[in-house]
């Protein structure tokens, strides 16, 4: 008798019956927890997320804060708070340790972002990404994908780093990505050292192209099918997907920054990982959308072509050479990003200043 397959939900279904992979875009434990009770292998932390995790369960870490407060009596409150990060990352990574052996070291990952103010500075984020790779066995490492960026990648990629480029919104810069990490691969095997565990991601972070693209069409009195505009990110992620087939770049596509369900529907069939936070999980589990290839539906050419005449940013997100890598930290989704990131880290000081240097003004 054929086997029968049960689906807890369409999320579980997609990862069951197609080669596309689901991770959490949270390292909150309920949230986590329900995400690998419906198939996620992999989960993502950055500072905004650090922020809203320590918030949801500041029952669970101001006992651990308040010991290194008093254990680093020396430290800053942004050297406290990466600490916690770390912590943070370690502790929710042992709940992917049992994918992460399974399936020797492709999935069950925790992603742990490097301090996004030092996208300019390549060693200084190389630093931080060895410091980070030996916090568990199953972490990668987020890193910008700026000059500085691209220059870290290779390198850390070259000792065994594995890496989540972030920070991407644009074929050049996957593309860039997938070079770099190939010429790190191969300076590795070159020296005779093992790849084979190693599981490289390259983000697009596909809802932040169409985010830029809408706010210019307001600033610019731009006239388009509003509709058109939920596609940019989709068809910049499907031209990038086409490549990295035909290249056989050795990492896989990520999708993030979901805003509609085209940011998951359109890319399932592919082998690629998506990594949407809880909510857009509910979401989607709740939908009703056909779960069913379609990573090889090419977006409708006319939208594709209107919005290359309406939109230069989309141009240079879209075309294999819009971009060049001296002109990725100008790229105005690539600053705003950072601006959102570097902010995050600004409060996540602030969390950690309560209790380093409580108010006194709230004792009285």
């Amino acid at each position: 008798m054929p086997r029968v397959l049960i689906f807890k939900s369409l999320l579980h279904q997609m990862t069951q019956t197609t080669p596309t992979c689901l991770w959490n875009d949270s390292a909150a434990a309920a949230e986590l927890t329900y995400s690998i009770e419906h198939g996620a292998v992999g989960a993502t932390c950055n500072p905004v997320i650090a922020v809203e995790v320590l918030k949801k369960e500041m029952e669970l870490w101001k006992d651990h804060m308040c010991a290194l407060v008093r254990d680093m009596p020396t430290a800053t409150e942004g050297q406290i708070a990466w600490k916690l990060v770390e912590d943070l990352c370690a502790t929710r990574a042992v709940l992917l340790r049992p994918a992460f052996d399974e399936q020797r070291g492709k999935n069950g990952r925790l992603s742990i972002q490097t301090d996004p103010r030092f996208f300019r500075n390549t060693e200084a984020i190389l630093e931080q990404a060895m410091r980070f790779n030996a916090l568990a066995p199953n972490m990668i490492v987020k890193i910008p994908v700026t000059r500085a960026g691209v220059r870290a990648i290779e390198e850390a990629t070259s000792r065994g780093v594995s890496i989540n480029a972030t920070v991407s919104f644009s074929v050049p810069q996957a593309i860039a990505v997938a070079e770099a990490v190939e010429r790190g691969l191969r300076r590795r095997e070159q020296g005779g050292l093992d790849i084979s565990t190693m599981g490289p991601v390259c983000t697009i972070m596909v809802g932040r192209l169409d985010d830029w693209l809408k706010v210019v069409a307001d600033k610019r009195n731009i006239t388009i099918d509003p509709g058109y505009l939920e596609w940019a990110g989709v068809a910049a992620f499907k031209k990038a997907y086409g490549i990295f087939r035909e290249r056989g770049y050795r990492l896989r596509l990520l999708s993030a920054a979901f805003r509609n369900h085209m940011h998951w529907s359109e890319f399932i069939g592919g082998d690629v990982i998506i990594s949407p936070p809880y909510k857009w999980q509910l979401r989607f589990n709740g939908s009703g959308i056909d779960v069913r290839s379609r990573i090889d539906d090419p977006v409708n050419p006319d939208i594709v072509r209107e919005l290359l005449d309406k939109f230069p940013d989309f141009r240079r997100a879209y075309m294999e050479d819009g971009l060049s890598i001296d002109e990725f930290d100008s790229f105005p989704p690539t600053r705003r990003t950072l601006r959102q990131f570097t902010e995050a880290c600004h409060d996540l000081d602030r969390l950690v200043r309560d209790f380093m240097v409580p108010n006194p003004d709230s004792t009285i």
